[in-house]
């Protein structure tokens, strides 16, 4: 990844207005993070197995960056490399569960497989959680079932790991979730343009070919999940790609960016008809906005656009835009806490906020995948009355139009 700061995935002018609105650093400081990242919520009826796959989309081509040892340092050009995450339901509990630093160490043959990265920079990152133990075992047996997909695409740039709390515990719910990289449409990191992101569309529908292979996957029941440039991806992948159900945006793109998808020509929320849920981060006043918007940042809402599917708008009103990633919850230090919080939300705050967000993300798939009313009716209820803390967050239902 190109990009050096903590937020990495998020693309340059998002990361000017979504990171350097901030409140003062004074003001940060005094709320000082009583406690790391942990995940609140628990497992689901299945423990969850994990299984890591090679493979490439030979249809495309891709440059793959020179080894750590060429000399000269030069790449080559090959099939693009797909390393690819699946995350299902299985009954072994006997297994040795993943660790941080395990899905760390994942990252140094994200693109080329056949030459590891020595040093590579998640290992440095999460080096202080490296021992934090997570729920997945390697390469556990599928449990018998039919179960729903869930395609996770990440942040720009960024690994398919970034929110493995939320994969497993989806997983251990009843679902396979399977994700890949982001990458370019050529190369290792992704930018703000349209090649780019209709190259992660791409994968997202290569996942879902991939996952019509798997024995117990029942393609019929899809939906794509999609953090910061991944909550573009998907918007992108649903348009070309009919199997697709439902959509969820962990503070994603769409929002940011519709410029660029008025650009593309070809992309039309308004006339798309599937459910979403949106998940945005906290307060973000129009006159910060206004200081950063460009040609990208400005055109039709999405969101308002958005009349002929089902939307639910969740406000994490405690949310900056990286705590929507759980591994980069973990790889941020105190100060970067505090430079990215939100009002006086501290990280415990934050950490029950991470859970609610796993919590209606499951609810919203058991409603619009598995058809089920309990979860549908919970969807509808106002927070409080399931326990949500006060003034953690909003939720807006707004039903599809329907056509007389």
């Amino acid at each position: 990844m190109k990009r050096s700061d903590a937020l990495h995935s998020l693309p340059a002018v998002a990361l000017s207005v979504l990171v350097a609105l901030i409140i003062p650093f004074s003001s940060a400081m005094a709320q000082t993070p009583s406690i790391g990242f942990q995940f609140t919520e628990k497992p689901g009826p299945y423990a969850v197995g994990l299984k890591v796959i090679h493979q490439y989309d030979r249809s495309r081509t891709f440059a793959l960056p020179p080894s750590d040892n060429a000399t000269p340092a030069v790449g080559h050009t090959g099939p693009r490399p797909i390393q690819t995450l699946v995350w299902y339901p299985t009954s072994n509990r006997n297994g040795i569960t993943m660790t941080a630093g395990d899905y760390a160490q994942l990252a140094k043959t994200g693109v080329d497989f056949s030459q590891p990265e020595k040093n590579n920079k998640w290992v440095v990152k999460l080096a202080a959680s490296a021992n934090a133990l997570l729920w997945a075992q390697r390469d556990a047996t599928m449990a018998d079932g039919h179960f729903p997909l869930v395609v996770y695409a990440p942040g720009q740039s960024s690994v398919p790991w970034d929110n493995a709390d939320l994969c497993e515990y989806l997983a251990s719910h009843g679902y396979v979730v399977i994700a890949s990289p982001s990458l370019g449409k050529s190369t290792r990191d992704a930018d703000d343009n349209l090649d780019d992101i209709y190259a992660a569309a791409a994968d997202i529908s290569f996942l879902i070919n991939y996952a019509s292979t798997l024995p117990d996957v029942d393609i019929s029941k899809t939906a794509v999940a999609g953090w910061s440039w991944g909550g573009m991806a998907n918007l992108f992948a649903a348009h070309r790609d009919s199997r697709i159900k439902a959509l969820i945006a962990l503070d994603g793109s769409m929002r940011y960016y519709p410029g660029l998808i008025e650009k593309s020509g070809d992309i039309h929320p308004e006339r798309m008809t599937l459910p979403l849920l949106f998940f945005t981060r906290g307060y973000l006043s129009l006159e910060d906005w206004n200081r950063f918007a460009t040609a990208d940042n400005e055109g039709p809402s999405v969101l308002n656009a958005w009349t002929h599917g089902d939307l639910l708008t969740a406000h994490m009103l405690g949310m900056s835009h990286p705590a929507f990633a759980s591994m980069y919850q973990r790889a941020s230090s105190e100060k970067k806490f505090a430079e990215n919080q939100m009002a006086d939300y501290g990280r415990d705050d934050v950490n029950v906020s991470y859970g609610w967000m796993a919590r209606y993300t499951l609810a919203f798939l058991n409603a619009y995948l598995k058809d089920d009313a309990a979860e549908m009716a919970f969807l509808k209820d106002a927070p409080a009355e399931h326990g949500v803390p006060k003034h953690f967050m909003t939720l807006d239902f707004r039903a599809a139009e329907r056509s007389p």
